[in-house]
């Protein structure tokens, strides 16, 4: 928390979006009664007291399994920023947002918001976990974006991963997301520009990065009484006593190498093997990442940089936004990709934060129609411009329109 407001502080967004997964953490039946506690903690942090404005969206509701997805959406608005408005998906309006709103526990009928669980047939072997999407219309400066938590699915087994390129996880995570971009381009709302950002589990090709690894060496295949493959040993070739990489379902293990191998140069060579985005590359765009994996760190508090050795380490936390969207910033002023807490333990997954400037100006013709997405197509909210002067940029968290700069922070769990 110390390193997320430290970073409020240096920055002073005037709007804040923060996403959250796993909300109540993996144990969430007997830790989900401590979330609210954390969320009145932070909200009364010193660096806090300036957003006058909030709306927090918590599903906490684990009763119904169907439709719990542990997402948690926070929204801060300081008291600089006026004129901010909301989408109600009920109404089908905007709704001004002047007060602090918490939305806790069973949230399915709150309007501000639209929530879905993936259909069960998107997941692997059609075994339902915590996995879908909140997503937030907001206008502010008379520009108009939606912004998306998701969670997609994850690699349940190092061995499956590695059988093929593309593996059958992402091609479950490939699907999902596909259905999930075609509904919002298809279903009775407006198409605006999105910010999409949470935890894609994007994985690097495990199969092309073991490859990499293991040049030089021997495999060594032990399996099971059922003769069900355990563990992938590679040994180096001439030393069978020298194990350079042991594979099993929940352990990826490169030795003495393990963490440095994955942030020397901030895993750039790495990069060849990320490739999941761009089957979307026609939809989605992303700033380099000039930061190492995301996933999976080590919990230890004296420990910050290393690896845990359970996973193949990866770029599963992402800010990705449409090219509409990309279009609105400002080339002036140079976008910063990185994470928070870079040198301190942040649990398994580093917060991922997104800063850029949008140009002033009238709203650009990014609609397939030819009209353009502005207050005009948003009945009963005022049309304010942008400011002139020194005052037009201002710094925000998430998205940020007419001149506002913008930051979006994400938490992995609370």
């Amino acid at each position: 928390m110390m390193e997320f407001l430290a970073a409020i502080a240096i920055h002073k967004p005037k709007f804040l979006a923060m996403h959250c997964q796993e909300v109540g953490g993996k144990n969430f039946e007997e830790c989900m009664q401590f979330v609210n506690d954390f969320v009145k903690l932070l909200l009364a942090s010193p660096e806090l007291q300036r957003y006058d404005r909030l709306r927090v969206y918590l599903d906490e509701d684990f009763r119904h399994s169907e439709k719990f997805t542990a997402l948690g959406n926070f929204y801060l608005i300081h008291e600089e920023l006026q004129n901010v408005t909301m989408w109600d998906f009920a109404e089908k309006q905007f709704v001004p947002v002047n007060d602090k709103q918490i939305h806790s526990g069973r949230i399915e009928d709150i309007s501000t918001k639209e929530k879905d669980k993936f259909p069960q047939n998107y997941f692997p072997d059609c075994k339902w976990s915590r996995k879908g999407f909140i997503r937030t219309r907001w206008c502010i400066k008379s520009r108009i974006f939606d912004l998306i938590n998701i969670h997609l699915f994850h690699d349940a087994s190092n061995l499956v991963a590695m059988e093929s390129t593309p593996s059958s996880y992402r091609n479950s995570r490939h699907k999902v997301l596909e259905h999930t971009l075609e509904r919002f381009d298809t279903d009775e709302y407006q198409t605006v520009p999105h910010f999409i950002f949470g935890d894609f589990n994007f994985r690097l090709d495990a199969q092309a990065v073991v490859q990499r690894l293991t040049v030089q060496t021997t495999p060594v295949y032990v399996k099971t009484s059922k003769n069900e493959l355990k563990r992938i040993m590679y040994t180096e070739k001439g030393h069978d006593d020298k194990v350079v990489l042991t594979i099993e379902k929940k352990l990826f293990d490169h030795g003495d190498k393990h963490s440095e191998a994955f942030v020397v140069d901030n895993g750039k060579w790495l990069a060849d093997f990320d490739n999941e985005l761009e089957e979307f590359q026609d939809r989605l765009t992303e700033y380099p990442h000039d930061f190492p994996p995301s996933y999976p760190y080590v919990e230890d508090v004296n420990d910050g940089l290393g690896y845990m050795k359970t996973r193949l380490p990866g770029w599963c936390d992402r800010v990705l936004f449409s090219h509409t969207a990309r279009a609105l910033i400002d080339q002036n002023h140079k976008p910063l990709y990185s994470v928070i807490g870079a040198q301190v333990c942040m649990g398994d997954h580093k917060p991922v934060i997104l800063s850029f400037s949008l140009a002033c100006g009238a709203p650009p013709d990014c609609s397939p129609t030819g009209a353009p997405w502005h207050l005009q197509t948003a009945p009963g909210v005022r049309q304010d411009g942008c400011p002139a002067g020194p005052t037009s940029e201002t710094r925000f968290i998430k998205v940020k329109q007419n001149g506002c700069t913008i930051k979006i922070y994400r938490e992995t769990t609370v």
